[in-house]
């Protein structure tokens, strides 16, 4: 199995995983909101969390298998998504769309919130709003991502 092929394998299973993520930040939502329970909330922030790392990580395997660099610094999550956005010329075309990568940088900033606060300081309002984009978020990641392992299976 090439290299490309290994990669696009490991695209679609980390999708799968991250999938997951998805359903349970989705229902976990509804919890919240049904019950009152802002315990729930915690566990939206945990998988909205889980979502953005599980892409994140995905895009590391990609830098890393096929550009052999990984931003590093204290702004590397922001410039790795700004790396997977843009085509690399003679090495491969954009990961993700701009409006997937902005759709994405909302979910990033989460990342560093849930890593940084405490669980009772999460904004339930911030929460609730980033859940009603989740499912179109994760729609266009997912098209985006499929599109690229297509691309790597056909090299």
């Amino acid at each position: 199995m090439s290299d490309y092929a290994a990669l696009a394998s490991r695209i679609r299973i980390a999708l799968q995983d991250v999938n997951h993520n998805v359903r349970r930040a989705l229902d976990l939502s509804v919890k919240a909101r049904t019950s009152g329970d802002d315990g729930y909330w915690d566990g939206v922030a945990l998988n909205l969390h889980g979502f953005y790392t599980g892409v994140e990580h995905v895009f590391e395997d990609i830098a890393r298998t096929l550009e052999q660099s990984i931003p590093s610094g204290s702004g590397w999550h922001v410039d790795l998504l700004t790396q997977m956005s843009g085509e690399i010329e003679g090495v491969r075309p954009a990961v993700i769309l701009q409006t997937t990568r902005n759709a994405l940088d909302e979910f990033r900033g989460l990342r560093h919130v849930v890593r940084n606060v405490y669980a009772f300081n999460l904004r339930s309002a911030r929460l609730n709003e980033l859940i009603l984009n989740l499912p179109d978020c994760f729609n266009a990641v997912q098209s985006d991502l499929l599109d690229f392992a297509q691309f790597l299976e056909s090299v």
